[in-house]
């Protein structure tokens, strides 16, 4: 059965907490894994397993239950890519925090209330707080479960959709990170009710329009992931997936070009041959690297 460790990163320790999420870490010192059993709770975790980080809460000396309503800056939700190990190689400013784990960001979000995880995922939280920062577990995936459908409330649209998350086997993990892809969209579209395709330049209905990664998400690193010169606006009616599985991509001049894997069909050649020698939108030097990567690894 997959478990869920709980983790409180306090206030003063957020540079540590930026840096641990853009590279994929988080670590403990050893002292603080050293106590009741809290170094065989990290070494217990199995990659997939969830990682909830909670960050700027209020006062943890309280009774048990306390913090059951309230409201917890931020929250990320992350999945061990890489169950525990020793590294000394620095990575944040303070110290060394060698016993470490993997993890991949799956969400992140802001003001956070208690009854949004439930009151068992919160006393974890509160429990690693006043065990410094030890990872406090609990089985199963019933808090980031009902995390994601409160955050799933919203309606949904067909560009929220995800194809690049390679690992997610987790419907919980789709969902949270389709809550991304659903964020992303809302800024590249920015209120507009229709948009134009960056690859074939339709002017299509917003439902029509997918915030796509030019680098791909599962490739990209946290910040890569977030950034809009990662993202470019691809129709649903065939150019996202063209696009996708490298049966087209972007020279350096920002033109796009047709890759030999069309040729799997007759008329998926032709498809790609409707794109090929289109400039693209937006194609610019903040870009040009993502869609160097997607050449490299995606098209050829």
């Amino acid at each position: 059965m997959p478990k869920t460790a709980y983790i409180y990163v306090p206030s003063p320790s957020r540079e540590n907490l930026e840096i641990g999420l853009d590279q994929g870490l988080w670590g403990w010192r050893p002292s603080a894994l050293a106590r009741a059993g809290a170094r065989q709770a990290v070494r217990s975790l199995s990659e997939g397993d969830f990682v909830v980080l909670g960050h700027r809460g209020p006062n943890s000396r309280v009774a048990p239950g306390g913090w059951a309503n309230v409201t917890l800056r931020h929250v990320i939700v992350t999945q061990v890519s890489r169950p525990y190990f020793t590294d000394s190689t620095p990575v944040w400013p303070d110290d060394e925090y060698p016993e470490r784990i993997g993890v991949d960001v799956l969400e992140e979000e802001q003001d956070v209330h208690g009854a949004a995880l439930g009151t068992d995922a919160m006393e974890a939280l509160r429990l690693s707080a006043n065990k410094q920062g030890a990872a406090v577990l609990q089985s199963g995936i019933a808090a980031v479960a009902q995390l994601a459908d409160v955050l799933s409330s919203a309606p949904a649209h067909p560009g929220d959709g995800i194809v690049d998350h390679e690992g997610a086997d987790s419907v919980v993990a789709k969902v949270l990170v389709r809550r991304e892809q659903a964020k992303l969209r809302k800024k590249l579209l920015n209120g507009a009710t229709e948009a134009a395709c960056a690859l074939c330049g339709r002017v299509l209905p917003a439902r029509f329009i997918r915030a796509a990664h030019i680098k791909r998400r599962s490739a990209a690193s946290r910040q890569e992931r977030l950034m809009m010169a990662n993202i470019m606006a691809t129709c649903l009616i065939g150019c996202d997936e063209l696009f996708e599985h490298g049966y087209v991509y972007v020279n350096d001049n920002g033109t796009i070009a047709v890759s030999p894997l069309s040729n799997t069909t007759p008329d998926l050649a032709v498809a790609a041959k409707a794109l090929e020698g289109r400039t693209v939108a937006d194609h610019g030097r903040h870009s040009a690297p993502f869609y160097t990567w997607h050449r490299t690894h995606i098209a050829s």
